[in-house]
């Protein structure tokens, strides 16, 4: 049986010597496959001793936390995830200080520390702002792994710099600290480490080591003893067993399901008449088929014959159904929801009644500016639902687009899409190989370069040159370009030709989506598609581009001719000179 991640915990919080206790804590431990694709949430909040309402703030803090983390996307990695729950935390309570009768006075207000801890696979993220702490025993040492936000004015003085509620905006720490078994980390208000030692912390926890309840009970007796005046809180957190990272795990055990045989038509499969086969190749096999319960027809995708004995490319698989059920837009591919239980391996979506765009640029070689406007904007709608999720489709293609009979455009296949989410859970789906197909992958794939939003710009940008000319713009050569030193001889060559009627500025924007450098691309697709249709893009200081850039073979034709001409002028004045 796979290990998952275990830990154990202790938690104890005291009034202390106050009339009221302003502290806050919680945790979270789902069951799966919640654990594995979001992992366990703690959190620690200390409200302010100035303010009458800050337990409140602490109490809002730490449960919304402990509740909105999980509500969002699978998809999306840990930070993301907590960095957008802590900011609306944030905007709440500050909006809440900035109608209360506390309004010019944040001291008085719904303000609070926080600090928080979320173990996803073998992997802590720490999330802190104020003067919480989290720590980190070693050996007979604490080890204090956030920064106090206080601003010290004198040994004696010092002020909170930095809170939840205190700002409109509010920056949270960040930090990531991998995970061992028997890690045993410590969250605490400052009414507790303040006044206790890392010796007597580690004793009292190895004296309670099966009941860390008990430790957290007797270390806030004895800062109570030492002289402590504030609240107090603490939780002890014990690793105790860590995941294995089978990405079986993430996607729900599918791999446990038996491999189906090739399909044939008019076949009965599982619930489905299979019609007849739309593709096959090295990847998948794919099928029209009819759901008998409903008559609707379906696209049924099986992995492929040539690749069952592969373990990484059946994770793959199995990834593209997950990455499909949590995108929602008219420009991606849908699945259909399963309403029987499966017998074998195998995806259904929905059934496109159309054209590869790959073909459909078969059947219009020489489309018009506005048609590919139209296309390219559409895919961009697509791409940008994968970007919000923080996936990279990674291999956008003309064979991967869809054109159905309305003129809808839909991206499909999901084989070798990145989820950033996922890969902190299941670092085995992080592939090292190139993915994408050769002439439409990014040339930083090629350097071994992870893949940004800009990677699939870059890709969607061959598509649209290859629409307007019938060529690539780096030919076939982005695919040998290997080094830092290769890429850089590679030449744009210019979209313009005598063949076709394509502005100059269009040039210019296809050029600046498909650059070498992704830092020299343009930073959203939104910029993309707006720049294809607006002649906003100028060079340098203004001006054209010359006709070197725009079309070098013409510019060395021009060049030979007049040297040419320039040749026989001095033939002609030497003869004249001679005679």
């Amino acid at each position: 049986m796979s290990r998952r991640l275990r830990i154990s915990i202790g938690q104890h919080s005291d009034r202390g010597v106050k009339d009221t206790n302003q502290d806050f804590h919680g945790a979270m431990i789902p069951d799966e496959p919640t654990l594995t694709l979001k992992g366990i949430a703690i959190a620690i909040a200390d409200g302010i001793s100035s303010s009458s309402v800050s337990r409140v703030a602490s109490e809002s803090a730490v449960k919304a936390f402990l509740t909105d983390y999980y509500c969002t996307s699978d998809a999306w990695t840990v930070k993301t995830s907590v960095h957008r729950v802590l900011a609306a935390s944030n905007s709440w309570l500050h909006a809440e200080t900035r109608r209360s009768r506390w309004a010019h006075d944040r001291d008085k207000g719904y303000v609070c520390t926080f600090s928080g801890l979320v173990l996803k696979s073998a992997t802590a993220h720490l999330f802190h702002v104020g003067d919480s702490r989290i720590q980190r025993l070693v050996g007979q040492s604490l080890e204090q792994l956030t920064e106090d936000h206080r601003l010290v004015v004198s040994s004696e003085q010092s002020y909170l710099a930095r809170a939840l509620g205190m700002d409109r905006d509010v920056e949270i720490d960040h930090r990531v600290v991998p995970l061992a078994r028997g890690d045993v980390f410590l969250l605490t208000t400052d009414g507790v480490h303040d006044h206790i030692d890392a010796r007597f912390v580690a004793e009292t926890i190895a004296a309670n080591a099966d009941d860390l309840d008990a430790a957290a009970r007797a270390i806030i007796a004895e800062a109570l003893a030492r002289g402590s005046t504030d609240n107090l809180t603490i939780q002890i957190v014990r690793i105790d067993d860590l995941p294995e990272g089978d990405a079986a795990e993430v996607m729900g055990k599918a791999t446990q399901l038996p491999l189906p045989p090739l399909l044939r038509a008019r076949q009965v499969f599982d619930g489905y008449r299979i019609e007849r086969q739309i593709h096959a190749s090295s990847r998948s096999h794919i099928y029209l088929a009819t759901d008998l319960d409903t008559d609707q027809l379906v696209a049924l995708k099986i992995p492929s014959i040539d690749c069952r004995d592969d373990a990484v490319y059946l994770k793959r698989f199995m990834m593209e159904d997950w990455v499909a059920r949590r995108l929602d837009s008219p420009h991606v591919l849908k699945p259909v929801p399963a309403t029987r239980p499966r017998h074998y391996l195998y995806i259904v979506t929905e059934w496109v009644d159309g054209q590869t765009l790959a073909q459909w640029m078969t059947d219009h070689p020489t489309p018009d500016l506005e048609t590919v406007r139209g296309i390219v904007e559409q895919i961009a709608k697509g791409l940008r639902a994968f970007h919000r999720k923080e996936m990279l489709h990674q291999d956008l293609r003309p064979a991967n687009v869809m054109i159905d009979r309305t003129g809808t455009v839909k991206i499909i296949d999901f084989g070798s899409t990145r989820v950033a989410g996922v890969i902190e859970a299941a670092p085995d789906l992080d592939a090292t190989d190139v993915l994408g197909t050769a002439p439409y992958t990014a040339p930083e794939y090629y350097l071994g370069e992870g893949g940004t939003n800009r990677s699939d710009l870059y890709s969607l940008g061959v598509i649209a040159y290859h629409m307007l000319t019938g060529r690539l713009p780096f030919g076939t050569k982005v695919a040998a370009a290997r080094t830092r030193a290769a890429q850089r001889s590679l030449v744009y060559a210019s979209a313009l030709d005598d063949e076709r009627d394509i502005p100059v500025w269009v040039d210019e924007v296809l050029r600046r989506a498909v650059v070498v450098d992704p830092n020299q691309r343009f930073e959203v697709l939104s910029e993309f598609t707006h720049e294809l249709r607006h002649p906003t893009t100028t060079r340098p200081g203004g001006g054209t581009r010359p006709l070197v850039e725009r079309n070098p073979l013409r510019f060395w034709q021009i060049t030979a001719l007049l040297l040419l001409i320039a040749d026989v002028a001095q033939l002609l004045l030497s003869f004249r000179g001679r005679h």
